[in-house]
């Protein structure tokens, strides 16, 4: 159980694929105009991880050390080709206007990452897990990019109208700047809020500064 918990805490909180390792800026940036188009990317990936994941933990004693980069894209690929041509049946308007960034998904560098870093040296439940939290630490922060983006440039959430029908959206947030402006103020909020708990956390270590993770006046002094 706490192996789940780990695991899903590290993917959606302390090692957030978007907000602390910035991975996957391109879709990221490209796809969050809307929470829609946001929230379809995401449950894309994170199906994919999930899958991806399981066959490489699954595999792992069976691929060639020499090999397993180019046989990690092979299975993330299978199960990338099946959720396009799914897409492609069944939401075909979400699928329009991701366009090329559900075939892109093969080289997602969160996916690659978790399979080379995790699936590939752990058992089935763990990098079931580990997926799990990591595609859900990807959906959410894309989630929060296309509300807030969408919201601020169209005045709606989901295509639904929120905004009092005097406000005028700004059309710049749902552009190429609002998207860098918007993650930008999220991850100086993010890193500000960090800084503060660690500081905090710093008086509470029996005032040993070796083991503060950040400088303090009493640090400093020393």
């Amino acid at each position: 159980m706490s192996v789940i918990f780990e695991r899903i805490k590290n993917g959606v909180i302390t090692e957030n694929p978007i907000f602390v390792q910035v991975l996957a800026m391109c879709p990221t940036l490209a796809v969050t105009s809307s929470a829609k188009n946001a929230f379809g990317m995401g449950a894309a990936t994170l199906v994919v991880l999930i899958a991806s994941n399981i066959a490489i933990s699954l595999l792992r004693k069976l691929i060639p050390s020499k090999i397993r980069i180019p046989a990690y894209i092979v299975v993330i690929a299978s199960f990338v080709t099946i959720i396009d041509m799914l897409m492609q049946a069944y939401v075909p308007a979400l699928y329009k206007s991701l366009g090329i960034f559900i075939p892109l998904i093969v080289v997602n560098c969160i996916i690659l990452g978790r399979a080379e870093a995790y699936a590939s040296k752990n058992g089935v439940i763990a990098s079931l897990f580990d997926a799990i939290g990591m595609g859900l630490g990807f959906t959410c922060s894309l989630a929060i990019l296309g509300v807030i983006r969408e919201l601020l440039g169209a005045g709606t959430i989901f295509e639904i109208a929120v905004m009092p029908e005097a406000y005028k959206p700004a059309s710049i947030m749902v552009l190429a700047p609002g998207a860098f402006f918007t993650l930008g103020i999220l991850m100086a909020i993010l890193n500000a809020v960090k800084l503060k708990r660690n500081k905090d956390n710093c008086t509470l270590v029996e005032h040993d500064c070796s083991r503060c993770a950040v400088g303090c006046s009493k640090a400093t002094n020393a």
